[in-house]
Parts: structure tokens; C-alpha cells; sequence
């Protein structure tokens, strides 16, 4: 992992993680526009537009800019084609974050996800100085928790039925990683 703090970006083998521009708005909107990643997620809307897009990176820079939040597009390092998107809160009294994305579905399978979180996790530790980095998911979203086991986290608890999603309640599943070498 390399992070170019002056662009903002983090460089994998295969990934460029970037901040989000307007332009990015239309492919967004058409990849978060699938009923498959909307059950999976808790906060995307659907149907998904443009405007949900250009409402959600708006705030983006502020956020990384008052290092409350980092959220990266998922893009690849060649041509640039945007995979889908990563962010790791900032809960600096704590010395951690969580760390949440999406991944289009013509994309999943491909382990842009896991070298994206292995990444985002990296610049959390190396860059942050972060102590634990932490994520939770539906528990009827097994994949989401392959990726994090892959990355090295572990599953530290279920809460049953702790939110609504549409119709049903789900369980969340959180997982963590310490950073061994990190001091209180």
C-alpha cells in the first residue's frame, strides 16, 4: 500500500483508491442501482439516482479535510474504471474506525473488496495510528464476512435482530482487527 497524502489516494497491486469526483456520479448511481447490493447494505436507498449519488460524495473532502471520515472510490490502477467504493471512520478518542463498502456486483468475486480493505486497514494502522479497525454486516451476507476474515479480522460478537431492513430485522455481525504494535 502507498498513500499519496497530497492526492489523497492509496495505490494497491491492482487499485487506486480516490477520492470521488462529480463525474463519478453516473456510474455510481448505476452500480449502487441493484436491488443486490441495496439488501446488503443498511443506508443505500433504492431505487439509487444520480442525485443520491451527488448527495452522498458531496460532503466527502469535508469530511476527510476534518479527519472525521475517509471514503475512497474503489478504482482500478490501469484503466481507471471505478469498482465501487471504501471508508473508514475516524473515532480518534478511541484510536479506531470501521470501515464499510460496496463493491458493483460485475465486479464481486474478483478481490477487489478484500485487497480494498487490506489497504484501508494498512492506512489505518500505518497512517492513522489507529489501535482496532472494526466492521459489521448483515449476518445473511456471508461474502461481506469472507472479506474481513481475509484481512485478518475476527468475529467478535452478533447483536440478533438488531436492525430493520425493510420488512425484517437483521442480525449484525461485527468483526475486528487490533493493531498489536499501536500503544494506548
Amino acid at each position: 500500500m502507498l498513500y499519496n497524502q497530497a492526492l489523497r489516494t492509496i495505490t494497491t497491486e491492482r487499485l487506486v483508491l480516490r477520492l470521488f469526483e462529480q463525474t463519478d456520479a453516473e456510474v455510481v448511481a448505476k452500480l449502487c442501482n441493484n436491488i443486490n447490493i441495496y439488501q446488503n447494505t443498511l443506508y443505500l436507498p433504492y431505487p439509487y439516482s444520480i442525485e443520491d449519488a451527488l448527495a452522498w460524495m458531496e460532503p466527502h473532502l469535508d469530511r476527510i479535510v476534518a479527519d472525521k471520515s475517509y471514503e475512497f472510490a474503489v478504482t482500478d490502477k490501469e484503466s481507471g474504471k471505478l469498482y465501487g467504493a471504501i471508508a473508514l471512520s475516524n473515532h480518534y478518542v478511541h484510536k479506531n474506525g470501521e470501515v464499510a463498502y460496496w463493491i458493483g456486483e460485475p465486479f464481486w468475486g474478483k478481490g477487489y473488496a478484500t485487497e480494498a480493505a487490506q489497504a484501508i486497514i494498512q492506512f489505518a494502522f500505518e497512517e492513522k495510528h489507529y489501535h482496532k479497525v472494526f466492521a459489521r454486516y448483515f449476518g445473511t451476507n456471508p461474502a461481506s464476512g469472507r472479506v474481513l476474515q481475509k484481512v485478518g479480522m475476527k468475529q467478535e460478537g452478533i447483536l440478533k435482530d438488531h436492525v430493520r431492513k425493510e420488512d425484517r430485522y437483521e442480525d449484525l455481525v461485527y468483526s475486528g482487527i487490533i493493531h498489536e504494535g499501536e500503544k494506548a
